[in-house]
């Protein structure tokens, strides 16, 4: 027994083939092309999000040598927008994604307007560019002829979860699940279903839509040409989702934080839709069996693209590896900040318009210094969302952090966040918490996999960070970082 988990991220499309007791057979993984046609403007081409999520997948399988995958499961970036030609499947424009902040001024008109509430009441959410409903309108008043074919039904709008789903089956599926459709600003994760008032608001023609379904459901069957034979897509659960259940996050006040691009931090608060006072998200950690889960949510939007901007942008790095050593070898006596506001501030500031900056430099600063203030900046921006999470719900305070993602393999950067946050960081024994909760979603579905009570004590402990810094000096620290957002936010 096999399972497939495409894991379709913002940099990079992966694959991994699973046994039936979700142990790692075989990966593979295909960076792509990141298109940034304006200042603030990010774009995927969708053509080789597919190409590429399908040759990782096919390149697993054969590492993999199993007879046969017996299930799919699907985990993808999240608030992507894609929207395609339903008897071509080919895309109208490029991809705009969850990063891209063109639609800013729209989100101020509206939020002048006074609807933020009702948006927020609805969705969870708040009015920002990141969400996918601005940007699907934005694609539907630019691309000449869209709104007129999407009215039509001749258009299909798509996460990216539903435009893979679109090209394994052949266009014979155009679903999503709940966690992909509560974060694109037109679901009301009360109900369950697409909101009508929602669609008023934004001007989106419900034709465009994909149907619904459950985190664990029947999502249709791959082309039979694809992998030898058809295949059944059984779970499918955007990237952060996938990851709190990859972490067995099934208990409310249980809470991981993922660093991959960004980081994003879930608090699982149960059957109960918490409103947040404190500007962070209300949104689905996932659906089983037709009973939602809500969460916490606090995102923040750059976290390992930081050390990418190391290796890319200041070419300091050659392999994002490097940064660990390099970051060890910083002086102490220089306390260097870095905002990573590439894109704007995500949670709990919500500014799209502040810009990256760094602090404290000196003759002395170095490779090394900035290799540290970019690990660090991480830190900072959880201790964030903990602090609003705390506010929030009580039950937050006891919270002990899951992390996953590939910057918990830096011990200096693991080590750094349980000193500033003040509590325990727990690091599993497999980090690759997202694609393996695609797997038991499908799995699950497939009856391959245990329940999740069962899977949850199968979860293994690989190290625990404990903090090591004085409550002075973490005070002292994390007051300067607070010193260097509000500038950030003030230019």
């Amino acid at each position: 027994m096999a399972i497939l988990a495409m894991d379709q991220g913002t940099t990079s499309s992966r694959a991994l083939v699973f046994s039936d007791d979700l142990q790692v057979k075989a990966r593979a993984q295909h960076e792509f092309q990141q298109h940034f046609p304006r200042s603030g403007w990010v774009e995927h081409d969708a053509d080789e999000i597919w190409t590429t999520s399908a040759g990782t997948a096919r390149a697993a399988i054969e590492k993999a040598g199993v007879p046969g995958i017996d299930a799919i499961g699907i985990t993808n970036q999240r608030e992507t927008v894609v929207i395609w030609d339903r008897k071509t499947g080919e895309a109208i424009h490029k991809a705009i994604v969850w990063q891209d902040r063109r639609t800013a001024d729209t989100c101020d008109r509206l939020r002048d307007e006074g609807v933020e509430d009702q948006v927020t009441d609805t969705t969870g959410l708040l009015l920002d560019p990141y969400f996918s409903a601005t940007k699907i309108g934005w694609l539907l008043d630019n691309v000449e002829g869209a709104r007129d074919r999407a009215k039509a039904g001749d258009l299909a709008f798509g996460t990216i979860d539903s435009f893979l789903i679109w090209k394994l089956t052949g266009g014979r599926s155009h679903v999503t699940d709940a966690t992909n459709a509560s974060r694109t600003m037109l679901y009301d994760i009360h109900r369950g279903d697409w909101s009508e008032d929602m669609l008023k608001l934004f001007n989106i023609p419900r034709e465009l839509l994909p149907e619904l379904r459950d985190s664990a459901d029947d999502f249709g069957t791959t082309r039979a040409d694809l992998f030898g034979r058809e295949i059944p897509i059984l779970g499918v659960a955007g990237d952060q989702q996938a990851a709190t259940v990859g972490q067995a996050c099934f208990q409310p006040g249980m809470m991981k934080s993922t660093y991959g691009t960004g980081c994003f931090a879930l608090l699982n608060t149960g059957d109960q839709a918490v409103r947040s006072q404190n500007r962070l998200l209300t949104t689905l950690a996932y659906r089983l069996d037709g009973k939602s889960t809500y969460a916490l949510e606090g995102s923040i939007f750059i976290a390992g693209a930081v050390v990418q901007w190391l290796r890319d942008g200041l070419k300091i790095i050659r392999e994002a590896s490097e940064t660990q050593g390099l970051s060890e070898k910083a002086d102490d006596s220089q306390q260097i900040i870095m905002v990573p506001a590439f894109t704007g501030l995500g949670a709990p500031y919500w500014k799209p318009s502040a810009r990256g900056a760094i602090f404290g430099l000196t003759r002395n600063t170095g490779p090394a210094e900035f290799a540290r203030a970019a690990l660090e900046s991480v830190g900072f921006q959880t201790r964030d969302l903990l602090e609003a999470m705390r506010a929030d719900w009580s039950r937050a305070d006891d919270a002990v952090l899951r992390v996953d993602g590939g910057m918990t393999a830096s011990e200096p950067a693991m080590q750094f966040l349980a000193d500033i946050l003040g509590a325990p960081v727990d690091r599993p024994v497999n980090t690759e918490t997202t694609a393996q909760g695609a797997a038991w979603l499908a799995g699950y579905r497939a009856g391959l996999c245990p329940s999740p009570d069962d899977y949850a004590k199968a979860w293994k402990l690989e190290r625990r960070f404990e903090p090591e810094m004085d409550d002075a000096a973490r005070d002292e620290r994390y007051s300067a970082w607070k010193r260097a957002v509000e500038a950030v936010q003030a230019v």
